[in-house]
């Protein structure tokens, strides 16, 4: 499978890193935290360290380390704005829960 980003997503990520002056794309990660174990991390990638997957959606790359991965494969990561709130939407088919605040997840 893979890991994908919706157009809405590719341009925000493509606008940031204009804005940025650098980068390659998008880290996304996983870290063990919160009280349903794992929470997303992301970041802007200025370049693919050895073993990273790399992804590409819409002309934008995702980076995502092996470990990462195993938690991450398959999801779509979407950019929503409605009214003053904006931000990154996982859709991962491998979360089994998550918490009430909506910070963490599991798999």
């Amino acid at each position: 499978m893979s890991i994908t980003l919706t157009e809405a997503a590719a341009r925000h990520v493509q606008n940031q890193l204009t804005r940025r002056g650098k980068g390659i794309g998008l880290r996304l990660a996983v870290t063990p935290t919160g009280c349903s174990g794992l929470s997303y991390q992301l970041e802007y990638a200025d370049e693919a360290k050895p073993g990273d997957l790399v992804f590409e959606s819409f002309g934008t790359k995702v980076v995502v380390d092996p470990a990462s991965y195993v938690s991450l494969d398959g999801t779509e990561l979407d950019f929503q704005r409605d009214g003053l709130n904006e931000g990154f939407k996982f859709r991962n088919p491998r979360e089994t829960a998550r918490c009430g605040c909506g910070e963490s997840f599991s798999v």
